[in-house]
């Protein structure tokens, strides 16, 4: 049995209202100029609570009409607008640390308020550990294999560099968990699947979990036959082009990651050199008396440079990575969608070349060729439904993403150019009094 938990604090949403809206579903317009982005856990926090301050005390006002605070509000609209058409809302908070004999581990609050008639009640809240939601993404591959299915963030962490029971490290876990349900309840095939349900509404998982692999789908199966060794003569042009642009888009996000990684070390590093190199200044104020005034000054400024640049390398890893880490893992699964489509497909042109080289005049095509074609341009539709779908996901995040970072970059520079404006009435010769 598991100990006492102990309750975590968290920035998790604590009623319906807060709930960041899952992203819109597909839309037939490609490419639309102009959309609604929903509020979302990844988007930058506002104005960092430590402001700026003057070398005497005086606080700063960093705000002004043409800063860059706004501009994510000016993209975000009334989250109603979309309430009023769902029916089922699902949020991840609460995280709680079990200590037990054997191990020790992390349990989330799974909220769901829903109106949809195949659930008994109009809200639950269920306890889920990370290995239930592992649980849950593996029965929705098995049970639906012709769709997308959202990536789970990585399990393993490295030992000794990453404490995965850290608040930073939870609080990151919980958004990307939180995201992942919020992807299956936007979908409108996945979020009525049976285990989805079970997952939102089981007190006891482990129950489900006993029951041991249940029998994969026919779709399944088909995704499973061995075809003998048949290679797939070519995809159709318009699947090679999603495997094309799948390589390309993992390969620039790649390089994006680990630039960016580079960038916020060598952020902290510079954050070292700059602890150190004020009080350099303050210390020698204390040795001259004439300029004590301008060298506090001085130091005052770096000092409140640091805090700031400390809040965009915090921002950079707490909510720009993660996106970043996000859609590499949404690529590969899209990969694997796409490899199944192949196999499908693979199964099918073999039975047609296996009915082709029988000798009756007339072959009547067998029916289980016919049940295969039906699977193939059922992969196919379902496939370019969902990737479209991705599509307008990404473009959305992105776009949230991007005037985030923008955001917070002129935000960093608007408090190192008014840390510095302060301290130049300090330096000015003042003119000698008579």
């Amino acid at each position: 049995a598991a100990g006492a938990p102990k309750p975590l604090p968290s920035s998790g949403p604590k009623s319906l209202r807060e709930m960041p809206h899952p992203l819109a579903t597909s839309s037939s317009e490609e490419m639309g100029p102009a959309f609604t982005p929903s509020p979302d856990p990844l988007l930058p926090r506002g104005i960092a609570d430590k402001d700026l301050s003057l070398p005497n005390g005086t606080p700063v006002d960093t705000s002004s009409p043409a800063s860059s605070s706004s501009l994510l509000n000016r993209l975000q609209l009334d989250d109603d607008l979309d309430g009023e058409t769902r029916d089922l809302f699902v949020t991840v908070d609460d995280p709680k640390k079990h200590v037990c004999t054997m191990e020790t581990y992390i349990t989330y609050r799974v909220t769901t308020k829903t109106t949809r008639a195949e659930f008994d009640l109009p809200e639950y809240s269920v306890r889920r550990r990370y290995q239930d939601f592992d649980w849950l993404r593996n029965k929705l591959e098995e049970s639906q294999p012709t769709h997308l299915i959202p990536p789970l963030p990585e399990k393993f962490v490295v030992k000794g560099v990453v404490d995965r029971f850290s608040e930073e490290f939870v609080e990151t876990r919980r958004k990307a968990l939180d995201k992942f349900l919020k992807r299956i309840t936007d979908h409108p095939v996945l979020s009525f699947n049976e285990h989805f349900n079970v997952f939102l509404t089981a007190k006891d998982l482990n129950a489900y979990k006993k029951q041991g692999m249940a029998l994969l789908s026919k779709m399944g199966e088909s995704v499973k036959y061995v075809t003998g060794g048949y290679k797939l003569r070519s995809r159709p042009l318009e699947f090679a082009a999603i495997g094309e642009y799948l390589d390309t888009f993992s390969l620039k996000l790649g390089t994006i990651d680990r630039i960016a990684q580079r960038i916020i070390k060598e952020q902290l590093e510079y954050l070292v050199e700059l602890r150190e190199y004020g009080p350099v200044y303050s210390t020698w104020g204390g040795l001259e008396v004439e300029l004590s005034e301008p060298l506090e000054g001085v130091s005052a400024c770096i000092g409140n440079c640091c805090t700031a640049l400390e809040e965009l390398s915090e921002d950079m890893t707490e909510e720009f990575l993660p996106v970043l880490r996000e859609y590499l893992l949404y690529s590969e699964s899209m990969k694997n969608v796409l490899k199944k489509r192949d196999q499908v497909q693979a199964e099918y042109e073999a039975k047609l070349e296996a009915v082709a080289l029988k000798k009756e005049d007339r072959p009547k095509v067998p029916t289980d060729v016919e049940k295969c074609q039906d699977r193939v341009e059922c992969f196919n539709a379902d496939l370019k439904a969902d990737m479209e779908r991705w599509q307008n996901n990404k473009r959305q995040d992105f776009r949230q993403l991007l005037m985030g970072m923008a955001d917070k970059n002129i935000q960093y520079y608007e408090k190192c150019l008014t840390a510095w404006e302060s301290i130049i009435p300090l330096l000015q010769d003042k003119p000698e009094t008579k």
